[in-house]
């Protein structure tokens, strides 16, 4: 199983509300299906696999390469299991915009509803504002978020299917996360990549930036010493890979008054440094730069994409098929297709958009 991300043109415009209805009723008889023969905790993993989900998106009638396959299929996804947690033990919470800002509040209300214990709750809505902040901050790849599901069922199993958008390329980025097989939110979250181009990006979730991440949290033991670093980087002839505009001054009282907060809370790791409120990637790249121009601790700056989005190549480039994963995703698809309880024109439809 792959969790990554995936790369997609950016389309904006809405879904006509007869394809909208068509998916929901094919999302929730497939889905209704998939968990029945597999189980919740397999139906999550599925969702965090890039593949899986694209295959989905297309089987409900979505473009291929269109981004917005990600915020429909999500949001159909949503539409369709609700009122059926008592039976599928599926939640699912966010969305697009300002709908993925109520996700704290959304997991909350599930959690009251079915007597979730605060505990694990709280870890649920970390683990969805965690994931977040990773890619929007820890991993600055110049895709910028606003499309966040979290899914998740009563044992605290959980998957973010995020997307992010760059107005200059004109592309979207899908971000996957697994919670079953996750270690640690800030280093190498995402188990695969999957997308067509790489850029440059300022990676601190790559293990080659560990040194650097570390440093970075030491830096926030003296804030007086650190802006004064960040001073004399401003005065450096930075290069391209450094992310920094020319426009982009870092002497402003804002970053001076997180400074001195990180300094006060004194955060015990990266991660904790990372999840205070107000840390944002401004914050964080300056650490980052003061690191590697002063003190000689280099992050990584490789975009964590590691695949093209296929399920490989016959020839074998960028990498050869993995059958066993390519007949798992059809056969799970083909067996929820058989079992939803649609007319049959819809399933000869769905299994012609499936390919088989």
């Amino acid at each position: 199983m792959r969790t990554g991300t995936a790369n997609l043109p950016l389309h904006g415009g809405r879904a006509p509300r007869w394809l909208f209805k068509k998916m929901v009723e094919l999302g929730r008889e497939i889905s209704i299906a998939v968990i029945d023969e597999y189980g919740p905790e397999e139906y999550l993993q599925r969702l965090a696999d890039p593949y899986w989900f694209q295959a989905l998106g297309c089987v409900l009638g979505y473009d291929w390469h269109s981004s917005g396959l990600t915020t429909v299929t999500g949001g159909a996804l949503k539409v369709a299991l609700k009122d059926l947690e008592n039976d599928t033990g599926i939640f699912v919470c966010g969305g697009k915009g300002a709908t993925s800002r109520k996700t704290p509040d959304e997991i909350t209300s599930f959690s009251e509803k079915f007597q979730i214990k605060k505990s694990k709750y709280q870890n649920l809505i970390y683990s969805s504002k965690m994931s977040a902040k990773v890619d929007n901050t820890a991993l600055q790849d110049g895709y910028q978020l606003y499309h966040h599901n979290f899914f998740f069922d009563l044992k605290g199993n959980w998957t973010v299917v995020q997307q992010g958008m760059n107005q200059t390329n004109g592309m979207a980025r899908r971000y996957h996360w697994s919670g079953q097989n996750l270690e640690e939110f800030t280093v190498e979250p995402h188990t695969a990549i999957c997308c067509n181009q790489r850029d440059e990006a300022l990676n601190l979730t790559d293990k080659k930036s560990i040194e650097n991440k570390n440093f970075s949290v030491e830096l926030t033991t003296n804030a007086k010493t650190t802006w004064k670093n960040l001073k004399e980087v401003e005065e450096l002839n930075l290069p391209r890979h450094h992310w920094v505009n020319s426009k982009e001054k870092y002497t402003t009282k804002y970053l001076e008054h997180i400074l001195g907060e990180l300094e006060e809370k004194k955060p015990r790791n990266f991660e904790e440094m990372l999840a205070t409120q107000g840390v944002g990637p401004k914050t964080i790249r300056a650490l980052s730069l003061v690191g590697e121009l002063i003190y000689g601790k280099k992050p990584s700056y490789e975009d964590p994409a590691r695949y093209s989005f296929a399920h490989g190549g016959k020839d074998g480039i960028p990498f050869p098929v993995e059958k066993k994963i390519y007949d798992q995703s059809i056969e799970i698809l083909r067996k929820g297709i058989n079992k939803a309880k649609i007319e049959r024109s819809e399933k000869k439809q769905a299994f012609r958009r499936l390919g088989i």
